[in-house]
């Protein structure tokens, strides 16, 4: 086989102040009808259109010295003239998006994915791709180092240098994080692991190191040793207020609350800790689920336009259904907390209207123009594949469980997913799960995959958690900062049901709408998102005390509610309505028989199994 000469990529942090990365992009051997460039409209993972292209300020090219006249041919490629020799292309990129998703650059930092900065190189995309990492030009970088899961050619670890990837598709799913960061290392099952974090914070790493330590080996021998990358890394932005990740194939980008980071002074599991814990085992589990077992419509990633599949309630629900699952499986979290937890996530699927408008499938394939485009009418139109996709995945579980004496489980079915789809990776076809769970466990759930992913129907919770010794059960929110989970503080007498509008509000200062609820008292009196309340019954009003003064009336009562719409002032008369019941808890059975108790256990533990 002809050796082909890998594609050069040099990237530069040529102005922090600017948000500016210079990129350079060589071809020895360019295209003899004119080379063709183009950047991905979206990063696996995140199932948006995000057009990265708009983010390129100029873009110049020249062939031994002289200028190549290049030609724009769409939003995101650029079709270069023909030249006889090796093609330089130099181009800036503006990286201020400070996500897990795009690129970011600052005088404290630089992030980036390779689908926000790297061209691809069309017709050459199997090419080996030689990165050069540059540090920028200053004193006050000296200390900065490099971060990132790609292989080291020859860079020193941590270091500013030369870096590899066997082609294109592997060059952008290493994201580099640049900068002063606190790094520390772990072991599991004999794979080095890497923790980095940006950002001011006062976190106690070694005890991070040991929890996720657990976490990560707990992963690895659920679906059998040896790990499928030879390194992985955790790269964290610490931040005020954030939340997110983004996996990838041997490393994850987190953004975290610093304030959810654990203290050295803190003992027990804080939510916020148990919050970041669920995060990095999320995205840790993507390693195999999605990033190796992946939709047949990913193989290979289209990166210009959208890769329907009406998968992703397996790849993103039953991971959601894994990751808090695993703490209490390392012993990280007690029974009562992971409890709480899928009361929580039951409570985001039970407030939402769209559960009855949207089947999972549909929530799967319209990710592209639904889930990632939220709008205001999207709790009355559409479904998390996520938050029901987990609830799918338990009740897949427990049915397997109960119809199988106990004998099977999901855990079998993922096992099975990876011995099939993952290790060949080979893609999943959309029948694809379906057929293996009726394989592996020879239960008759053809009518259970119809109800869950392409009916409307609610989840049979209560039943299908008895058997094991958990009680499901529905009361109304406390407060619209009540996230469920947890019993109810307060009488449940209906006679003192709290009053509510119907509507949420958004942020603080104006009592603004932001969300007008199916069949509410706001919606049945003509209110809309957008609308701002300046009084109730000749009081003003504000965000701040809007809940408060709603829940002082009864249920029933009219108001008379003045309100701007855009700059026009109108009244409205809601009558209020009691909270609804679609607040979950799930809880441990006092009464709970020998069996149920045996079952429960042998469902929220892990037994490793050869």
């Amino acid at each position: 086989m002809t050796n082909l000469s890998p594609i050069q990529y040099q990237i530069y942090p040529k102005n922090p102040a600017a948000h500016l990365f210079e990129i350079v992009c060589i071809v020895s051997d360019p295209d003899e009808d004119g080379q063709r460039f183009s950047l991905p409209a979206w990063i696996p993972g995140s199932y948006m259109i995000r057009e990265f292209a708009k983010n390129i300020v100029q873009l110049s090219a020249e062939c031994n010295g002289k200028p190549v006249v290049t030609k724009k041919l769409d939003k995101d490629t650029w079709q270069c003239a023909p030249c006889d020799g090796p093609m330089k292309l130099t181009y800036e990129v503006y990286a201020w998006d400070l996500s897990v998703r795009a690129a970011h650059l600052d005088n404290t930092h630089g992030y980036f994915n390779g689908t926000s900065v790297f061209l691809m190189v069309q017709g050459k995309e199997d090419r080996p791709c030689i990165v050069d990492i540059r540090p920028p030009v200053g004193d006050v970088f000296q200390s900065w180092r490099v971060g990132t899961a790609m292989s080291r050619d020859s860079a020193a670890p941590y270091g500013f240098g030369l870096y590899r990837a066997e082609n294109y598709d592997e060059l952008v799913d290493h994201p580099v994080e640049m900068g002063e960061f606190t790094l520390a290392t772990f072991e599991a099952c004999g794979v080095p692991h890497d923790i980095i974090i940006t950002g001011r914070h006062r976190s106690d790493m070694d005890r991070l190191c040991t929890d996720l330590k657990k976490i990560c080996e707990h992963h690895i021998r659920f679906f059998g040793e040896p790990a499928p990358m030879d390194r992985y890394v955790f790269m964290v932005m610490a931040v005020g207020d954030g939340y997110g990740g983004l996996e990838h194939r041997a490393s994850t980008s987190l953004l975290c609350s610093r304030d959810d980071l654990p203290k050295s002074d803190e003992l027990a599991v804080s939510e916020g800790y148990r919050t970041f814990l669920g995060l990095c085992s999320h995205e840790y589990f993507h390693t195999w689920n999605v990033k190796r077992i992946k939709p047949k419509a990913f193989l290979p990633y289209e990166l210009s336009r959208e890769s329907y599949t009406p998968l992703l309630w397996a790849f993103e629900g039953i991971t959601s259904y894994y990751d808090d699952l695993a703490l209490l499986r390392c012993g990280l979290i007690t029974q009562e907390s992971y409890l709480e937890l899928l009361g929580q996530t039951a409570t985001r699927v039970w407030r939402s209207q769209g559960r009855f408008k949207q089947t999972l499938e549909e929530s799967s394939f319209d990710a592209w123009t639904k889930f990632y485009r939220q709008d205001e009418n999207a709790p009355n139109a559409i479904v998390s594949y996520y938050t029901k996709g987990a609830l799918v995945a338990l009740a897949l579980d427990l049915s397997i469980r109960s119809g199988t004496n106990q004998e099977k489980s999901l855990d079998d079915v993922m096992r099975a997913l990876w011995q099939e789809y993952g290790l060949p990776l080979k893609g999943v076809p959309d029948e694809g799960v379906e057929k293996i769970v009726l394989e592996v466990t020879g239960l008759p759930l053809q009518d259970f995959f119809h109800k869950a992913l392409r009916s409307t129907e609610d989840l049979p919770l209560n039943e299908l958690l008895a058997p094991f010794g958990v009680a499901f059960m529905l009361r109304a929110a406390e407060s619209e900062n009540d996230k469920g989970g947890k019993p109810s503080k307060k009488s449940e007498d209906i006679s003192k049901a709290r009053a509510v509008l119907g509507a949420k509000i958004q942020g603080s200062g104006d009592a603004r709408l932001s969300y007008v609820f199916d069949g509410g008292a706001a919606q049945e009196a003509g209110l809309a998102a957008g609308d701002v309340i300046m009084a109730i019954n000749g009081l003003r009003a504000a965000s701040g005390n809007l809940e408060q003064n709603i829940g002082g009336y009864p249920v029933g009562e009219t108001l008379e509610l003045h309100v701007f719409r855009r700059d026009e002032l109108m009244v409205f008369n809601p009558v209020l309505k009691a909270a609804p019941l679609d607040t979950c808890v799930l809880t441990l059975m006092d009464n709970a028989d020998v069996v149920a108790v045996a079952q429960r256990n042998n469902w929220l533990g892990f037994t490793e199994r050869d």
